[in-house]
């Protein structure tokens, strides 16, 4: 379950993406599947039932638009390297957050416990790496990455890892 950005911070995080890249650092510019774009992750399962699909959705399409402020640098490590924008969460993110975590963990498959409420650490990914030695020096980044910026979440979607396909759950879902 995700939720997309609204159109201008989806066009700026695309920018970041792009600056990125021309800077030489790894960058989901990269990443050219049609289904690529700003997102954050709500939650994640192994098996999403219709039933669930639809009352998320409807969570979802009632709790939009959502403000939210980017701020600040995360950087993930493991199997995966992960530059990302924080993304602060203030209490309406977190409670609809929530709500979509306890739909899902009645009725949905397995949940990935890195988004359980307590563990969630929400934010929009800049690059992913599998190098080892892939580094984001802060003198190469754009400058508006270290500047707060406040946006909405306006849309949201299901992505099905399996096929590589998504479902509009509702808000402004825009093609990318």
């Amino acid at each position: 379950m995700e939720l997309l950005p609204d159109t201008a911070t989806e066009l700026h995080v695309r920018e970041m993406w792009r600056r990125m890249a021309a800077a030489g650092l790894p960058s989901l510019a990269e990443h050219r599947h049609p289904t690529n774009r700003p997102h954050l992750t709500l939650a994640t399962c192994e098996d999403l039932r219709s039933s669930a699909r639809e009352e998320v959705a409807a969570l979802l399409g009632d709790g939009l638009p959502v403000p939210f402020r980017l701020d600040g640098l995360l950087h993930f490590a493991g199997r995966t390297r992960v530059l990302a924008w924080r993304v602060v969460a203030d209490a309406e993110l977190v409670e609809l957050h929530r709500r979509v975590w306890d739909v899902l963990a009645s009725t949905a498959g397995h949940l990935n416990p890195l988004h359980a409420p307590g563990r969630w650490v929400p934010h929009l990914t800049l690059a992913r790496s599998r190098r080892t030695s892939a580094r984001w020096p802060a003198h190469l980044l754009p400058a508006e990455l270290g500047e707060p910026r406040e946006a909405a979440f306006t849309g949201a979607r299901s992505y099905d890892s399996t096929t590589r396909t998504v479902e509009d759950l509702g808000g402004e879902v825009r093609p990318p």
